[in-house]
C-alpha cells in the first residue's frame, strides 16, 4: 500500500516490455543498484530523451532491448562462459564464419 502512495501521480518507465532500451537498462542496473535506483535511472533516461525531443524536434528511436549486447558482444560472451563455468561446465568458443 505504501508503495502505491509513493508513486501516485508519477509516471514510471515501462520496464515490463522486454524489447526496449529502458527495459534493458533496468535489467542491467537492478542486480547492482537495486529496484529503486534502477527505476530512477530509467525515469531519468525518459526525461533526458523527452527534453532532447522537445528541443531538437527529433522523434524518439528506441535503441532496442539488445543495445548493451550489441555495444560489447565480447563482454556478453565472457559473461555467459563464466556463468557456464559456475555451473561446472566447460565451453570453448570459436568465432563464426562471416
Amino acid at each position: 500500500m505504501a508503495r502505491d502512495r509513493a508513486h501516485r501521480g508519477r509516471p514510471g518507465p515501462n520496464t515490463r516490455s522486454r524489447d526496449t532500451y529502458l527495459s534493458a537498462q533496468y535489467r542491467r542496473l537492478k542486480p547492482r543498484r537495486g529496484h529503486k535506483k534502477a527505476i530512477g535511472a530509467a525515469r531519468h533516461s525518459i526525461s533526458v530523451a523527452a527534453r532532447h525531443m522537445l528541443t531538437t524536434g527529433e522523434v524518439y528511436r528506441d535503441a532496442g532491448g539488445d543495445h548493451f549486447t550489441r555495444l560489447d558482444p565480447d563482454k556478453q560472451a565472457r559473461r555467459l562462459v563464466a556463468q557456464l563455468e559456475r555451473l561446472r561446465h566447460t565451453a570453448t568458443l570459436e568465432k563464426a564464419a562471416a
